[in-house]
């Protein structure tokens, strides 16, 4: 009997450490650094450098069940992190890299975050709530060469872990596949943001996506941009690549100003997209070349219809659409089939799609309604952290239920149109006004302040740009160049507004919400009243 008959290759660790003995030097993942050089990983360096990992974990009583968060940019040291908890079953938060203040402090506080692992760049930002979230009792810092940070004396460097030649390895000790492996929080439309339990076995779930769907071949070459902490780049690029040992490439961020020659020189087939990203590639400034590049599909979630055609015509390639949530749901429409705008078809034989109404019914095809997904097969469930009503709520009658408005076509083709209750969805981001305002709000010179949505420019369908309309303290002068660093200082880039726009009182209702819809109609791009981030 094999040595290695006791793992399970539907568990990410178990396979990678298989992977490694079988196929050691096969080269997987490549984060490119831009003039700094690139790390090249293998099945070998991914296994062994999480494996290090393991061993820190224990080292530092960090065991089954407990929770450590990731709060990095896409660096190797962010994989090895997650590859290192399904081996003695910690579960890993992944953070969005740009996350600042009150969110940063509540995800690491709700997760009840024993470990974090952050990288240099980010350290300023995790010092500046230290003090606030007491359940953290080890910070690693990752340094990275290229961004020539000064070390700080003040935490342990994952460094010196990864650098080691010599460990005590650790054996797998996780066997079932339906222990916890992520939480993944969702964007927090209506609150606080929720968090969602993602098990072992959502590797073998990718597994079967990736051959029914993307169908990669194993002379392809992807490419992301996407931050790993996002569930779009671990089910379209990160995931596929391990289990399929396809290559894919990393940049640390999304740069659409590079991503056509990052894509020429590694000789990337396939990169993967949010809609309000394709926009602002489409947005660039035609070139001779633009034909001239090796990508033959974009998979895109959001594709804006009115640029779809041109911009597969301008780039000489196919979009490969779909939609999915970490909680559940998946359809897709394969590349040259089906009409331009949909989103497609679930999976068949998976799940069942309905477009329902308030009251559950089912509404006519091509009329708008929630969208509610059910599993053909197995139970139809969400688990999210400390939060049982609210689970059961999700998956009420069997269903789960998306928050998503959409139709459908007499041909079963499906339609987004807006998140239930709001339309503020922002490159693929569904916004949280209530964050906005309340950093807004807290300046001294803003007496009141409302955050509203406004059809994006982008054309991005169920995407919008933000308005955030000032209501001055006392009648004081509101500087727009002042508001807006101080929005991209406290905030997130995609919860920065596009516009201000300053009124002399917020109109609001009788009992005292603010009426947007009036603030809407007011609202014009060439006003006054009216400023622009971008100017600024």
């Amino acid at each position: 009997m094999s040595s290695k008959a006791h793992l399970n290759q539907a568990i990410v660790s178990h396979f990678l450490e298989m992977k490694a003995d079988a196929k050691p030097d096969k080269e997987v993942l490549v984060f490119e650094n831009g003039a700094a050089g690139e790390d090249i990983l293998t099945y070998r360096a991914l296994y062994e450098n999480a494996n290090k990992m393991a061993r820190l974990f224990l080292q530092n009583d960090i065991g089954k069940g407990d929770t450590y968060a990731v709060f990095m940019r896409n660096h190797p040291e962010f994989v090895y992190s997650m590859l290192a908890g399904p081996v003695v079953g910690a579960i890993m938060v992944p953070i969005d890299p740009r996350s600042r203040g009150d969110r940063l402090r509540f995800l690491l506080e709700n997760s009840k975050a024993k470990a974090i692992i952050v990288s240099g760049e980010n350290l300023p930002f995790l010092q500046e709530i230290a003090d606030q979230v007491p359940n953290v009792r080890h910070v690693f810092v990752a340094y990275r060469p290229e961004q020539e940070i000064a070390v700080s004396p003040d935490y342990p460097t994952l460094n010196e872990t990864l650098e080691k030649d010599r460990w005590e390895r650790v054996d797998q000790r996780i066997m079932e596949v339906r222990h916890p492996m992520q939480i993944i929080y969702t964007s927090g439309t209506t609150g606080d943001p929720k968090g969602v339990m993602i098990r072992n076995n959502r590797f073998g779930i990718f597994n079967i996506v990736t051959r029914l769907v993307w169908k990669y071949k194993p002379s392809d070459v992807l490419y992301s941009g996407l931050s790993l902490t996002h569930g779009n780049a671990q089910a379209v690029t990160l995931f596929p690549a391990i289990g399929t040992g396809t290559k894919a490439v990393f940049s640390a961020r999304f740069t659409k100003s590079r991503i056509w020659d990052i894509c020429r020189q590694y000789g990337c087939t396939s990169f993967s997209l949010l809609g309000g990203m394709m926009s602002g590639i489409f947005n660039e400034p035609p070139r001779d070349n633009d034909r001239d590049n090796p990508v033959k599909t974009v998979i895109s979630a959001g594709t804006p219809a009115a640029i779809w055609e041109a911009f597969e015509e301008r780039f000489n390639l196919k979009i490969l659409e779909w939609y999915g949530a970490v909680e559940g749901g998946f359809a897709y429409k394969p590349p040259g089939k089906g009409p331009v705008g949909s989103f497609g078809k679930p999976l068949p034989g998976m799940m069942e799609f309905k477009v329902v109404d308030d009251a559950d019914t089912e509404v006519p095809h091509g009329d708008r309604g929630e969208l509610i997904v059910r599993m053909t097969k197995g139970e139809t469930k969400v688990d999210y952290l400390g939060k049982p009503e609210a689970s059961e709520e999700k998956t009420r009658g069997g269903w789960l239920r998306t928050g998503d408005i959409v139709h459908r076509d007499d041909a079963g083709w499906y339609y987004f149109d807006h998140r239930k209750g709001s339309e503020l969805r922002r490159s693929g981001d569904f916004i949280q006004p209530d964050h906005i305002e309340r950093v807004i709000g807290a300046c001294p010179e803003v007496s009141e302040v409302c955050v509203y949505g406004i059809p994006a420019a982008s054309g991005a369908p169920g995407e919008s740009d933000l308005v955030a309309a000032l209501a001055p303290f006392d009648g004081q002068a509101i500087d727009p160049k002042t508001m807006v660093a101080k929005c991209r200082r406290d905030l997130e880039p995609n919860f920065v507004p596009s516009y201000l726009q300053v009124v002399e009182a917020i109109p609001k209702t009788i009992s005292e919400k603010a009426l947007d819809r009036v603030l809407r109609e007011q609202f014009a791009p060439e006003a006054k009243n009216v400023y622009r981030s971008d100017d600024y």
